[in-house]
C-alpha cells in the first residue's frame, strides 16, 4: 500500500510526463501549463493523463487533484469504468498474444493508482454511503474535534457544493454522501449551547462568573494547542445574547484573557488575526517534536466558506468548454491541509466520563436560554419583560 499522503504530496504540482496521444481540437496535447500540470483540459484528456502505462504512472499531486474534483463531472463508478475501459485498449489486453514483460510493469503501476484511489477516497467504492455513529470517543474537546475530523472524507467538500455540469445531461446525486461535514457542523452548534447552557444554568452569579472563567481557560487552552474550532465554539457560545446580557455576572469575571481570545478570532479582515495565528500553528505542526505540538484544527465552518466561494468565484469550465483544472489544484490545495491535519493522532488519554459529559449532557434551546437568563438577571425594558413573560407561560406554564 502507498505510503499516507502529505499535503505537499498532494498539491505541489509535479512535472506531467503523459503517454503520447493524439491533439484533440482546441487543445495542445501534453502542452505544460501551472508548472507541468494542465491548467485547462478536455475531461477526455484529463482521464487519460490518469491512466498509466508500462512506462508513465501520474504525480501523486494529479491523482490526488483529479480524483477529488472529477465528481464534479463524472459518477466515480462511470470514472473506474472509463480507467479500465483505458487500459484494455492502450495495452491491448483483449489480444490473444500479450508481452508478458510489459503486462507485469503496467500490472503494478494500475495496482498502485487503485490503491491510491480506495485509501484516498474509499467510498468511491461502496454501493451506498455507510456512515456510522462516531465510535472509539475521547474524552476532551479536542479528541471530540479530531474524532469527528476523522470521518470527514476530502471529496465531501466538493460534494457539499457541487454544481451541475452545463455540459452534462444528469446531475450526480450526492446529497447523502455530505454526513460527515454535517455531523461537524452540529457538532460546533451543540458545543456552542453546552457552553450558553452551563453558564445560565447557576442560580448565583458568582457560580456563573466561575463557570465563565473556567471556559475562557479551556478556550486558552484550545488555542495554545491549535484547536481553533472548538475556541470559536466556546467564544460563540459566551458571546450568545442570553449570556452576553448578564452585566452583573460579567462584573466579576476576569476579562482580559477572554478578549485576547475574541481578537485572535475577530472576523475583520476576513479573518485576518486567525489566518495568521492558523498559519502559525501549521508552520509548528510541520516542525514539531511532540504530538501535542501538532494538532491543527481549523475553524471548520470558515474553511467550509472559503472552499464555497473558490467554487462559485470560478467556473468549473472554461469558455472552450475544457475543464478549469488550475481551480482544482487550489482546491485540492486547501483540501490536502485539511487531510494533512486530520491525520494526526490525537496525544490526550481517553476520558469517557467527560466524553459521555459532551455528548449527552442536556442543553437548552435559545428560549430556554432565555428564559434561564431572565430568571437569573431580571429584564432591563419592556421588550425583554415581555418575551419573559411570554416564555414563562410557555416553558413553565406561569404567568
Amino acid at each position: 500500500m502507498p505510503r499516507t499522503l502529505s499535503a505537499s504530496d498532494m498539491v505541489t504540482p509535479g512535472s506531467l510526463s503523459p503517454p503520447p496521444t493524439e491533439s484533440t481540437e482546441g487543445e495542445q496535447a501534453g502542452q505544460p501549463l501551472l508548472d507541468g500540470a494542465p491548467s485547462s483540459a478536455s475531461l477526455d484528456t484529463l482521464i487519460q493523463h490518469l491512466v498509466p502505462t508500462a512506462d508513465y504512472y501520474p504525480e501523486k499531486a494529479y491523482i490526488f487533484t483529479f480524483l477529488l474534483s472529477s465528481r464534479l463531472f463524472i459518477e466515480p463508478r462511470e470514472l473506474l469504468a472509463r480507467v479500465c475501459h483505458l487500459c484494455i485498449e492502450q495495452q491491448q489486453l483483449d489480444k490473444p498474444v500479450l508481452d508478458k514483460a510489459r503486462v507485469r510493469k503496467f500490472g503494478a503501476k494500475l495496482l498502485q493508482l487503485l490503491a491510491e484511489w480506495t485509501e484516498t477516497f474509499p467510498r468511491d467504492f461502496e454501493e451506498e454511503s455507510t456512515i456510522g455513529h462516531l465510535t472509539d470517543v475521547v474524552g476532551r474537546i479536542a479528541p471530540c474535534d479530531e474524532e469527528r475530523l476523522r470521518h470527514i472524507g476530502p471529496e465531501e467538500f466538493v460534494q457539499a457544493f457541487v454544481n451541475k455540469d452545463s455540459l452534462s445531461d444528469t446531475k450526480p446525486r450526492f446529497s447523502d454522501k455530505t454526513n460527515n461535514v454535517e455531523a461537524y457542523v452540529k457538532w460546533f452548534n451543540r458545543l456552542c449551547y453546552l457552553v450558553a447552557t452551563e453558564i445560565c444554568m447557576p442560580a448565583k452569579k458568582k457560580q456563573r462568573a466561575q463557570v465563565i472563567e473556567f471556559f475562557i481557560d479551556v478556550a486558552r487552552e484550545c488555542f495554545n494547542i491549535g484547536n481553533f474550532n472548538s475556541l470559536m465554539a466556546i467564544i460563540s457560545g459566551m458571546n450568545m445574547s442570553p449570556v452576553s446580557r448578564l452585566k452583573k455576572t460579567w462584573a466579576k469575571v476576569k476579562t482580559a484573557k477572554f478578549f485576547i481570545l475574541e481578537h485572535q478570532m475577530d472576523p475583520t479582515g476576513n479573518f485576518c488575526n486567525y489566518r495568521t495565528a492558523l498559519r502559525g500553528a501549521a508552520h509548528r505542526s510541520l516542525t514539531a517534536h511532540s504530538s501535542r505540538e501538532k494538532i491543527v484544527i481549523p475553524f471548520f465552518s470558515l474553511l467550509i466558506k472559503d472552499i464555497y466561494f473558490l467554487n462559485e468565484g470560478c467556473a468549473n469550465r472554461l469558455p472552450n468548454g475544457h475543464v478549469n483544472f488550475e481551480k482544482f489544484l487550489e482546491l485540492a490545495k486547501q483540501v490536502g491541509e485539511f487531510i494533512t491535519w486530520k491525520q494526526v493522532e490525537c496525544p490526550f488519554e481517553q476520558d469517557p466520563s467527560i466524553t459521555h459529559y459532551l455528548y449527552t449532557a442536556p442543553i437548552f434551546s435559545e428560549d430556554g436560554l432565555y428564559l434561564a437568563s431572565y430568571e437569573s438577571e431580571s429584564p432591563e425594558n419592556q421588550t425583554e419583560k415581555e418575551r419573559w413573560r411570554s416564555l414563562r407561560s410557555s416553558i413553565l406554564g406561569k404567568t
